[in-house]
Parts: C-alpha cells; sequence; structure tokens
C-alpha cells in the first residue's frame, strides 16, 4: 500500500541516535519502489530537526549535511500546498488535539486514501479516528 510519510519516520531514519528497525523497515519499502507521498511541509520539518540536532550537538555540520543529502535521496512524493488542504488540515487539527502541521499528514492520507507512516501517538491515534490505515 501507498503511504503517506511523516518526519517523525523520516528522522527515526536519518539521525543515528533515533534510528530504529520500524523506521528502517518502513524506508525500505520506499527503497524497494513502494510510493509515498508528504506535504511540502516535509521538508521544513527535517531540515529544522536537523539545525536542531547540530544546535545540541547530536551531529556535527558535515554529519547533517550528509543526511540532508540522504534525505533528499529518498523517493518521497511532494504534495503542493493549497488553501483547500491547510483548511482541512485545521478542521482535522481542532477536531484531534493536533497541529495544523502533523493534520497535514493525515489530512493528505485521507484525501489519498494512503496508510500513514508515523511514530507520533497522538497522529497515530487521530488517524485510527479517522479509519486512516496505519503503516507498521
Amino acid at each position: 500500500m501507498a503511504l503517506v510519510i511523516d518526519a517523525s519516520v523520516v528522522l527515526a531514519w536519518l539521525l543515528p541516535d533515533e534510528q530504529t528497525p520500524a523506521a528502517e523497515r518502513i524506508i525500505g519499502r520506499l527503497l524497494l519502489g513502494h510510493q509515498a507521498q508528504a506535504p511540502a511541509l516535509l521538508h521544513c520539518e527535517v531540515a529544522n530537526a536537523l539545525l536542531t540536532a547540530r544546535r545540541r550537538g547530536r551531529v556535527s555540520a558535515s554529519v547533517a549535511e550528509r543526511l540532508g543529502r540522504d534525505f533528499g535521496m529518498l523517493p518521497i512524493a511532494i504534495a503542493p500546498a493549497d488553501s483547500d488542504a491547510a483548511l482541512r488540515a485545521g478542521s482535522l487539527a481542532l477536531l484531534h488535539g493536533l497541529s495544523v502541521y502533523d493534520a497535514a499528514y493525515l489530512d493528505l492520507a485521507q484525501q489519498r486514501r494512503f496508510a500513514l507512516a508515523s511514530f507520533d501517538e497522538a497522529l497515530r491515534e487521530a488517524a485510527r479516528s479517522e479509519a486512516v490505515p496505519l503503516a507498521e
């Protein structure tokens, strides 16, 4: 099944101190040709997390740069942002107590009828409430 993948999964694959077997499995599916999409905000979320990791001394500048390149190589199609999607995400955020940013992933999964790949438990619970399948 095609996936909407959020930053929590990407970062659990990228950052050395966050790597998990579950993230490896999900990213492995992408590398084997499974379709994946994400809202355009994924790039900013990953860039911000890499910057934060640098500031906190979790990774060096050269490692952060390499991780950014690794992220750029992932076959994740980026869904363009539009006002309708933002409004739908806002409604989902209000309903489920999420940020609009997190709800954007849920909205995209709903609209595309894709499974959601996330390690964020509040987002996963919202997906369950909305009958959006979860990637395991």
